[in-house]
């Protein structure tokens, strides 16, 4: 035996005598720390575990969830696309919202909660609302078949006092009607509401202001007109069942899609289908109110209107109020700045500024100022709201 010291000279003098093999065996020796080192090799740029990283970016948004869709919406709403989930090594943003959903340490990992069931499956709720939509109309009708009734018995006393109850009760109806079912704001609707009253008053009392203001006045009162009032109350019940298919259908293509892409295409087709139908029944009502009440034709402003006033509350019910407020206040902003124009126009030197209300006017009458303002807005709201509502994040606040 040879000491520890010793072990190199014997290994020194034998290594002529040492088979051919030996540098084989030398070369397997010195391989094994290269495979020890094979975490040394270049890493991959970032996280390890992306998912990780943007789960602590939105922790509030996973632990409040109930669903992954609700993770999936957030994440949209946050500007996180299909192709963006493509960094965190998933197919789309809903398999990845699955992932997060399920890996959030608030609850335990397991299968996903179901999402929550379509609105508005109850039949009683869905009685209820239809009920209170048909309020509004049915008030202006009893109120416009009174004042018909009573025409030459009652003073002009009574006859204000009577027009101003049944104004106030249309005005209860509707908020009752605006307060629940499809129609309902989560969010408030904002000064949507004085827009709406502004544009309201236009449309009955509008046309006979400007044709006195064109013709050379005001120079006295000027002639109502209540039949786009009663058409527009009458038509609430279309537009809350309208609305309700809307977000019904667009709830199932919602739990139904795996991308984003594809829930957007799918679902503007429903918006314009639910506006188109909305329009369907709208034109009858108008169209009947308007004989009523000895009209000759069909009154395009306040189909326009209707358009109008469906979609700033289908936004609003959806949570976004904003761009319907601020198309009502164009629409009001335009049909105060044709009389005003009218008038300034007499000014020395300013002629010019009535040449365009008074070509629109001797075109198609003085109906076609707030068509020409109420259509300009609601074709501005269609097209923002096929972009708003093909959003996923829209339709999980409804």
């Amino acid at each position: 035996m040879h000491r520890p010291e010793d072990a190199t000279a014997p290994a020194a003098t034998a290594a002529p005598d040492r088979p051919a093999d030996t540098p084989a065996r030398a070369a397997e020796i010195r391989a094994r720390p290269a495979e020890r080192r094979r975490p040394a090799a270049p890493a991959r740029r970032g996280p390890a575990d992306p998912v990780k990283s943007l789960m602590h970016d939105h922790r509030d948004l996973c632990e409040r969830a109930v669903s992954p869709l609700e993770i999936a919406a957030g994440l949209e709403a946050h500007g996180l696309t299909d192709r963006t989930a493509a960094r965190y090594r998933h197919r789309d943003v809903f398999a990845l919202a699955e992932e997060l959903y399920a890996r959030t340490p608030a609850r335990p990992a397991g299968p996903a909660v179901a999402a929550p069931p379509p609105p508005g499956p109850d039949t009683e709720a869905r009685a209820g609302w239809t009920l209170l939509a048909l309020l509004p109309g049915a008030v202006c009708l009893a109120t416009a078949g009174l004042l018909r009734t009573t025409e030459g018995a009652l003073g002009g006393g009574a006859r204000a006092a009577a027009t101003v109850t049944g104004a106030l009760l249309a005005c209860l109806a509707l908020r009752l009607c605006l307060g629940r079912g499809p129609l309902r704001a989560p969010e408030g609707a904002g000064r949507a509401g004085l827009y709406a009253c502004w544009l309201l008053s236009f449309a009955v009392y509008g046309e006979g202001l400007l044709a006195q203001v064109v013709s050379g006045g005001p120079d006295g009162p000027w002639e109502a007109g209540p039949a786009p009032l009663l058409g527009l109350t009458a038509a609430l019940a279309p537009a809350a069942w309208c609305a309700h298919l809307f977000t019904v259908r667009a709830h199932r293509k919602l739990t139904g899609s795996r991308a984003l892409e594809e829930f957007g295409a799918g679902v503007r087709p429903l918006l314009l289908a639910s506006v188109a139908l909305f329009v369907c029944a709208l034109l009858p009502l108008l169209f009947l109110a308007d004989l009523g009440f000895g009209g000759d034709g069909l009154p395009v402003a306040a189909a326009a209107l209707g358009v109008l006033f469906f979609l700033a509350r289908l936004l609003a019910a959806h949570g976004l109020p904003e761009p319907g407020t601020v198309a009502l206040a164009a629409a009001c902003a335009l049909e105060a700045a044709a009389p005003a124009l009218v008038l300034a126009g007499r000014l020395p030197g300013l002629e010019p500024l009535a040449r365009p209300v008074h070509a629109l006017v001797a075109a198609g009458g003085t109906e076609a100022v707030p068509a020409l303002a109420c259509g300009a807005a609601a074709l501005g709201l269609l097209v923002h709201a096929s972009a708003a509502l093909s959003r996923a994040s829209a339709h999980t606040r409804a």
